[in-house]
């Protein structure tokens, strides 16, 4: 029986952390952050043509999904929406204008927090959504394809796993910023504002 590695050791790579993806050329390292990163791209990529007839980017549609009537919290503050989508408070109000100059979302002063902004989709967002909601799910599944339909929900159920247990390493933009950042432990006292939903 092969011994376990200890992960919270640093590890060494080794050539078996490197394997052929398919027949292709591509080498994947088997670290989560590099497979996470190629998982991203090819879901990323997967919707772009479907998105492109609309005038549309990922992201963009993405902001839709989370203000949906049916999918999703319509009437959210930005804040809000930048920690469950997992990005940082400028992108979502980058987002948030490109949307709204489109007539797809709505912004508006919330009455409890005259600070805060709350989204809505404008019934032409919502039409939008509903429309590309279909074709955009089935683009992902396809890249589900290889799998048995059994692995296909066991997979989407272990990233759901892995997302809840390290809710805490969720830092929106930490990838982009200067210096390290902090470790869980380190951050005990205080809560993470992706974390307060």
């Amino acid at each position: 029986m092969a011994k376990r590695r200890n992960l919270a050791e640093p590890e060494q790579v080794t050539p078996a952390d490197i394997k052929r993806v398919g027949s292709g050329a591509l080498s994947v390292r088997r670290a989560p952050a590099p497979l996470a990163r190629h998982f991203f791209q090819i879901c990323a990529t997967s919707t772009a043509g479907t998105l492109a007839g609309e005038g549309l980017k990922p992201g963009q549609f993405a902001f839709l999904v989370y203000l949906s009537r049916v999918t999703g919290e319509p009437g959210i503050d930005q804040n809000g929406l930048a920690a469950r989508m997992g990005l940082d408070r400028a992108r979502v109000s980058q987002l948030a204008d490109e949307l709204e100059a489109m007539g797809l979302i709505d912004r508006r002063v919330n009455g409890a927090d005259r600070r805060a902004r709350v989204l809505r989709l404008t019934p032409r967002g919502e039409q939008l959504r509903a429309r590309l909601h279909p074709a955009i799910l089935a683009d992902q599944m396809r890249v589900l394809a290889p799998l048995a339909p059994r692995e296909r929900e066991q997979l989407l159920d272990l990233l759901v796993r892995v997302i809840d247990a390290n809710r805490a390493l969720r830092r929106p933009g930490t990838g982009h910023k200067r210096g390290a950042p902090q470790s869980p432990s380190s951050n005990k006292s205080r809560s993470s504002p992706s974390t307060r939903t």
